[in-house]
């Protein structure tokens, strides 16, 4: 009979008791997902807001300087509410139902907290960090200063147990992107950078990991005037010459003399008088000269630097190996400038049936860049050289052998050299290594 007029009486005191519960699981909630949203902000989007003045940004970022103390803040919040939450269940229980019942609403208290306080934020605002995270900012930042006492002490044993495991540094640590983790940024950001756009930071991403022997002109290739030549053939020469600039040589490329810049010259032949090959020596600009392995972001910082626009690449001997201009280099990061046809067409020669026949001199990354055929880079430089490393021997026309996802076919060689290869590309079938796709249809 007591126990009955207990529960009458007492029903106003439960209503506002199960009420209380629902604040308290909500409130729980709010320091769960505030948890979850914080550390799951991304730090460089938060910086960029924060520096553009918004007040929110600006708030969670003081809050993320010091990790320790939002965290003890948060766990703080969280444990006491739910602990409180706790209490008052067992109170509520033991009025309904008594002691028999402490088990099964111990269940069904740990199912609602996990859910409703737990699980439902925390994912939440794991899928939307800034929505719960910046509104949070705004209210964490107060209570952490009338907390502070509690925080303190929290932090105050938390670090020292720290220390003993050896950690002392407690600000966050700067962070920063490696060049791949950057390429994965670039590549995620998807339509909100075009593709023209990405294709440039990826150039731009990728000029430390190449050297100039990757984007010489081969020294065969370098064209020049011998001045020990005819003098009627060197002006010959200076007349149909398509360059701006031109090597001047005495006998071979090794013995350079000078660059000839053709507009100075044309202003000496302007004036009337006879041009003799003195006075061509007299036009000529001082050789610029660059070890083969330098990277191509120190040499456009050096081109800037020496304000040079063609170097002359040397090996470790001191003897010229290839030459490099301005032009290749930015084409790394920009592609092609130009647009003519031609030019695109002189080392390689689309069939109709798919295939493609190129040159062995031709430069594997300039091919790669305006073709998309995907030889490796890593090794050698032209399609010869990597023929020749393939194989490990020297072919006969005619010898056949997969190279990754595509099918190579030596069409011509002439001394000890792969002259022209046909390179049939196999779809979308997947790249192997050479070593695993190496098969002979020749006999050589």
């Amino acid at each position: 009979m007591e126990g009955v007029q207990l529960t009458d009486m007492g029903g106003q005191p439960m209503v506002m008791l199960a009420i209380v519960l629902v604040v308290l699981i909500l409130v729980s909630a709010f320091f769960s997902s505030s948890e979850t949203a914080m550390m799951t902000l991304n730090r460089y989007r938060l910086k960029h807001l924060a520096e553009r003045g918004h007040r929110a940004a600006q708030s969670a970022q003081k809050l993320l300087e010091r990790p320790d103390r939002l965290i003890s803040l948060l766990l703080f919040g969280n444990n006491f509410i739910n602990i409180l939450i706790a209490q008052i269940a067992t109170v509520v229980t033991l009025e309904l139902w008594g002691e028999h019942a402490l088990i099964a609403s111990s269940a069904v208290l740990t199912a609602v907290v996990l859910v409703f306080a737990e699980v439902v934020p925390k994912t939440l605002a794991a899928i939307h960090p800034e929505r719960i995270a910046f509104p949070a900012a705004f209210v964490l930042r107060p209570l952490q200063f009338v907390l502070w006492p509690f925080v303190w002490t929290l932090n105050w044993i938390s670090n020292g147990v720290l220390a003993l495991l050896g950690v002392r540094e407690l600000k966050r640590a700067r962070e920063s992107l490696s060049r791949e983790e950057l390429r994965t940024v670039v590549k995620e950001a998807g339509a909100m950078i075009p593709q023209q756009h990405q294709q440039m930071l990826f150039g731009i991403l990728d000029l430390e990991t190449a050297t100039v022997e990757d984007i010489m002109v081969p020294r065969g290739d370098i064209y020049g005037i011998d001045l020990d030549d005819e003098w009627p053939d060197v002006l010959e020469q200076l007349m149909n010459c398509r360059h701006t600039r031109v090597p001047c040589y005495s006998g071979n490329i090794d013995n350079i003399e000078g660059l000839l810049h053709l507009r100075r010259l044309a202003k000496t032949l302007r004036s009337g008088d006879d041009f003799t090959v003195t006075d061509l020596r007299a036009l000529l600009v001082e050789p610029y000269y660059v070890p083969m392995t330098t990277d191509l972001y120190v040499q456009l910082l050096n081109f800037q630097k020496q304000k040079q626009r063609i170097a002359f690449v040397v090996d470790e001997y001191g003897d010229i190996e290839g030459l490099v201009t301005l032009e290749d280099l930015l084409e790394e990061v920009v592609g092609e400038f130009t647009t003519d046809p031609q030019i695109h067409a002189r080392d390689v020669y689309p069939q109709e049936d798919g295939s493609f026949l190129v040159d062995g001199s031709a430069n594997i990354r300039a091919i790669n860049r305006v073709y998309g055929f995907g030889l490796p880079t890593a090794g050698p430089k032209t399609v010869n050289g990597l023929i020749l490393e393939t194989l490990e021997d020297i072919p006969i026309t005619g010898t056949a052998f997969r190279l990754g996802h595509i099918t190579v076919e030596i069409v011509q060689t002439a001394e000890r050299a792969v002259k022209t290869a046909r390179l049939t590309l196999a779809g979308s079938a997947p790249q192997r290594s050479a070593a695993q796709d190496f098969h002979h249809d020749g006999d050589g």
